[in-house]
């Protein structure tokens, strides 16, 4: 069961330093999947409503956000054209690897969900009809989360070269959906659009900052402003908690009990509806693209804060 927010330990800041203190030893020496991302690296931030920020570790320290930026390129999609995205991407987990172009090819075209690579590539061809071009529509996910985080976010060019040598499967996921007619927009336009998304720089701080309009019914508690309508919000939660995570969202479900987005580079970002935005960052990642230490050190705090919403 949950706690209220006064049953909350007074030291929240103290609360991540022993979760981090716990949680690190599982990444050390291990592999990672971002380039120049060292094992040794290691961050937890909170972010309460009101602004209110606890960290632990290196929380400072920039990386490419990579997938997590599918749950703010699907928020903008959603500003744009409200639930008609999803009659171009499903709402369902997936079941397979986060690049499958088996599944892809199975239904026909339409990706199970907007948190795997297809769903996320489709999502931004949408946004690019929605905002007339794949400069506008990369710009408006790029002031949406710059918005969010308070601070104005630049693509790593040394990771976006990466990206664009590393587009062919994605590129190939996007011929695929519009051979089954999902597509709309020369694909290596759209691809390079979503590539650079990917290769915005963002610190777990950010991340924990950006995610909190998720925790408050769709309201940036930063500004006041209104991201999202409230069942709007709420719906970019649900996919959050049972596809956000690869291959394992339902073991995150039930370890962590919040909606999280996860992502190559070692970060996985959630919310805790009513009380904060949340976010761990370690780059060893799990056999399911998951950070390794990230996963348990939510689970830590979900557990010793009694954060789970199940």
């Amino acid at each position: 069961m949950s706690t209220s927010p006064d049953d909350l330990p007074d030291d929240l800041t103290d609360a991540l330093d022993r979760v981090a203190a716990d949680a690190r030893p599982l990444a050390e020496d291990d592999e990672v999947a971002q380039p120049g991302a060292g094992p040794e690296r290691f961050a937890l931030a909170l972010c309460e409503l009101d602004g209110t920020e606890h960290v632990a570790g290196d929380a400072d320290v920039g990386f490419p956000v990579q997938s997590v930026v599918k749950v703010f390129t699907l928020t903008a999609a959603l500003r744009m054209v409200g639930e008609e995205v999803f009659e171009r991407v499903g709402r369902e987990p997936s079941g397979d690897p986060f690049d499958s172009l088996v599944q892809l090819e199975r239904e026909h075209g339409v990706p199970r969900n907007p948190f795997i690579n297809a769903g996320a590539v489709v999502v931004c061809d949408v946004l690019v009809g929605a905002a007339g071009s794949p400069g506008e529509a990369g710009a408006a996910v790029v002031d949406l989360l710059s918005d969010l985080v308070g601070e104005r976010l630049e693509p790593d060019p040394a990771v976006l070269e990466e990206e664009r040598a590393g587009a062919a499967l994605n590129t190939a996921m996007g011929h695929l959906m519009r051979s089954f007619d999902n597509f709309r927009h020369p694909v290596a336009e759209v691809v390079d659009a979503y590539v650079q998304l990917c290769a915005l720089t963002v610190t777990t701080r950010q991340l924990a900052r950006a995610a909190r309009f998720l925790a408050n019914d769709g309201v940036d508690p930063r500004t006041g402003d209104r991201v999202l309508d409230e069942p709007l919000a709420r719906r970019v939660n649900a996919v959050m908690l049972t596809c956000g995570t690869y291959d394992a969202a339902g073991q995150f479900a039930y370890d962590v009990g919040f909606p999280c987005k996860s992502g190559v580079a070692g970060a996985v970002m959630g919310d805790v509806p009513g009380r904060f935005g949340v976010c761990a960052w370690s780059p060893p990642l799990d056999r399911a693209g998951n950070s390794r230490a990230g996963r348990a050190a939510l689970h830590l705090l979900s557990e010793r804060l009694g954060l789970s919403l199940l």
